[in-house]
């Protein structure tokens, strides 16, 4: 199990940006394919985006892809993903985990509004 934190969220207009980082406290992220998982007030719990091992390998929902990049720093244990072209229905609270299925952390605020 690696324990994580994620921060990052906020108050962002439509069209805007945000970078979400997800730092492990405990257990080196490298380890694992780790992913970013959302829960919407629309659709629930939905998957987002995957990186494998190396970092050459990233996955992404249709409903983000081409606006959000997933990556990682291992020197730093870290994995973000950068959010461009924001819209009202990407508000949501944003996980990373190992295991999409099963979330532990507390997840970060994204709140996309005029």
């Amino acid at each position: 199990q690696v324990h994580v934190v994620e921060s990052g969220g906020g108050l962002v207009q439509p069209g805007g940006s945000l970078t979400l980082s997800c730092v492990a406290s405990d257990g080196i992220l490298s380890d694992y394919f780790m992913n970013w998982v959302r829960v919407t007030p629309v659709k629930g719990r939905e998957w987002v985006a995957g990186i494998n091992r190396s970092g050459g390998l990233k996955q992404y929902a249709d409903s983000v892809k081409d606006r959000f990049t997933i990556s990682r720093d291992d020197a730093k244990n870290t994995l973000y993903l950068q959010m461009n072209s924001l819209e009202p229905t990407d508000t949501g609270v944003y996980y990373c985990a190992k295991d999409p299925q099963v979330i532990t952390s507390q997840g970060t605020q994204v709140t996309v509004s005029v």
